[in-house]
């Protein structure tokens, strides 16, 4: 049988197959019927052979069975679109169909495969009010909903003139076609001040702007239906996505987008790790006497989803941080990549100093590297977007929401009475507030045992778990055969201390802000082998739970220089710390005198040994010349001035020429 036209003949055994309730259900009740009712017939072709009898000439009750069981078979070999070559009406019809719901689409094709029946039985011969009434009582027969002949007339009439392959699309109920000359009166300016007041992101409740409408429109004589109308309106007019834009915010409609599903399948045990912090809804008695509401970091497995280790304290900071990496470290090897957010204590230059992609501190060339990248681990950042983290990036998250550290730990026997309630608004009756807290221990017991009761829990519903396994069981399978880097002594004391840099003085000193200050004073450390080094900035290692014993000084590029100790001030008049101090001067000063000397490897008179002979130049020596000022009123005037033996000399001339002239005159 075609789409368009049923089939004109049909053999004993097909009428059997149709299983007709006006019909015998054998072939040879049916040869019965057609050899006494004179049915025409047609030689069978084909393999077989035997004679087919021709619908027309069966009884009309057998012809609108026939027409009504095929027909809605006819509907579902139907196309559901118009071809792109079809007129331009057809691919609107067609368009109209498509946008319909499955409702109406349902019942529009209960409609075609009546019309068929109906059809088949007027291009048989049967008159059409006839035909309706036929097809009408064999479809109310058949046990589905029923229908009238006025029904059946009115959709034959809408249908009758039209090619068949539109009579699908023009069958659908139309009650949302002319949906707009039904809607109530709603002036254009009162929608627009109803959308403006209601879609902000203060989200104000319907009912206050539906009734600052109403005042609106008392004002400006605006036409408003009633508020169901305006709902259905938003419904029908404004994507929810617009909806979720305008009153949540860029966050919430980022969050109305399918999420990345991800695999671990690729990722070996321990190959990759992710930590955050949580902050515990429980209130503690701290070991200094504070009541405060804990805070934990934990690393965790992401393949398998163990928490590998924890550190608590009073707030999240880089030390705890710290210590928790180097449990992980010590037990299972240092991992290759690492996720954490962009927070203070995570993102510190002392963890992940000279990461390029970092953004929370300036990255300079010369800054000294962190604990992370120190350690050979890639580090990755979660996404911010729209101002908020993208939670989802790390599996650790789903360990603190339901049935997570918050039901494990936090509403453990143990700390019973001390529970500060999972929000504001959920507070539990025996609410204390920060006024008690539960002790310390009991604290540090019970989240032991919560951490122990997270990991062991069996029937894991992940990837790897399969709804089988506890993530310990997973995780002990997967890191037997798993690749281990294991943490050389150097990495260790990254892990172990911290680091600060610091401006080191001419005299081997310098000062941490590690320590604090007390007033205005820091710790000062010293070390003699960097008296009078060339260094200005160095590096400096300590351990922050001992201030006060050894640090150790790096280069800026990471080669170790020296061991540094605390030094404590004297008091004005310490006569003893005074002497102290001397003696380490000259002890100081001696050790450097040795090791200076023991360096030279040649003396002065033996290098004087090795210079050229020296040779004087024979040039005449000038006669020296001097002069004198003399001030003779407001005039200088300058005379040479004759040195004393030169005046000397003429006065003895004078005297040996006055004694000649004597002895002349005498005769002598």
């Amino acid at each position: 049988m075609s789409v368009n036209n049923l089939k004109t003949h049909y053999s004993a055994k097909e009428l059997v197959g149709l299983s007709l309730a006006t019909l015998p259900n054998s072939v040879q009740g049916i040869l019965y019927q057609a050899k006494k009712n004179c049915w025409a017939t047609q030689k069978r072709v084909g393999k077989g052979g035997g004679v087919e009898y021709a619908v027309k000439s069966m009884p009309e009750d057998v012809q609108a069975e026939i027409v009504v069981k095929l027909g809605k078979s006819a509907v579902k070999n139907l196309p559901v679109l118009a071809e792109e070559s079809a007129p331009v009406d057809a691919q609107l019809l067609w368009a109209t169909y498509e946008q319909g719901t499955a409702k109406q689409q349902q019942k529009a094709q209960m409609k075609l495969g009546i019309m068929f029946a109906v059809a088949e039985l007027v291009n048989g011969g049967v008159k059409i009010l006839d035909a309706l009434a036929l097809v009408c009582h064999k479809h109310n027969q058949d046990g589905e909903k029923s229908v009238t002949v006025s029904a059946l007339k009115s959709w034959w009439y809408q249908v009758k003139d039209a090619d068949r392959s539109l009579w699908l699309p023009l069958l659908m109920d139309s009650y949302g076609a002319h949906s707009e000359s039904r809607e109530a009166a709603f002036t254009s300016e009162a929608w627009a001040f109803f959308r403006a007041d209601y879609f902000r992101n203060e989200r104000p409740q319907f009912g206050s702007c539906y009734e600052r409408l109403k005042r609106a429109a008392s004002a400006n004589g605006w036409v408003i239906p009633s508020p169901s109308s305006i709902k259905r309106k938003i419904l029908r007019e404004i994507p929810k996505t617009h909806q979720t834009y305008l009153r949540d915010g860029t966050y919430a409609l980022s969050r109305m987008y399918p999420s990345l599903i991800r695999t671990v399948a690729g990722i070996e045990a321990m190959e990759w790790v992710n930590g955050d912090g949580y902050k515990h809804n429980v209130w503690v008695r701290w070991h200094n006497g504070h009541i405060i509401r804990p805070k934990t970091w934990l690393w965790q497995d992401v393949r398998t989803r163990k928490i590998l280790a924890y550190r608590c304290d009073e707030s999240e900071n880089t030390n705890m941080i710290r210590l928790a990496l180097l449990d992980v470290v010590n037990k299972y090897g240092i991992p290759k990549h690492l996720t954490i957010d962009n927070t203070k204590a995570a993102a510190n230059k002392k963890m992940t100093g000279g990461v390029k992609n970092r953004y929370r501190f300036k990255v300079r060339e010369d800054e000294v590297q962190g604990i992370i990248p120190a350690l050979g681990i890639q580090l990755h950042w979660t996404t911010v977007r729209y101002g908020r983290g993208r939670g989802q990036a790390k599996p650790i998250e789903r360990a603190f929401s339901h049935g997570g550290l918050g039901e494990l730990v936090d509403k453990h026997p143990l700390l019973a009475g001390y529970h500060a309630g999972d929000n504001a608004l959920d507070k539990p009756d025996n609410y204390q507030g920060n006024k008690a807290g539960v002790d310390y221990e009991s604290f540090i017991l019970a989240l032991e045992e919560g951490i122990q009761m997270f990991n062991e829990r069996q029937d894991r519903a992940t990837e790897i778990c399969q709804g089988k396994l506890s993530f310990n069981q997973a995780f002990e399978r997967d890191y037997a055969v798993a690749e281990k880097r294991w943490a050389t002594p150097e990495q260790l004391r990254y892990l172990l201390t911290l680091h600060e840099e610091v401006t080191l003085k001419d005299n081997g000193t310098f000062t941490l802000k590690a320590g604090g200050e007390v007033q205005g004073l820091r710790n000062r450390y010293e070390a003699y082998e960097l008296i009078g080094t060339s260094h200005k900035k160095v590096v400096v290692r300590y351990d922050p739970n001992n201030l006060h014993d050894a640090v150790w000084v790096y280069s800026l590029d990471g080669s170790y220089l020296a061991e540094a100790h605390c030094t404590v001030d004297a008091a004005f008049g310490d006569t003893s710390a005074a002497q102290d101090h001397s003696r380490k001067e000259r002890e100081f000063v001696r050790h450097t005198q040795k090791a200076a000397k023991a360096a030279q490897d040649m003396a002065i008179q033996e290098a004087a040994a090795y210079m050229p002979p020296v040779e004087f130049e024979e040039n005449q020596e000038a006669e020296a010349q001097m002069w004198q000022v003399i001030k003779e009123g407001t005039a200088l005037r300058k005379v040479e001035v004759v040195p004393e033996d030169e005046q000397e000399d003429e006065a003895e001339q004078w005297l040996m020429k006055g004694i000649a002239m004597l002895k002349e005159e005498k005769g002598l």
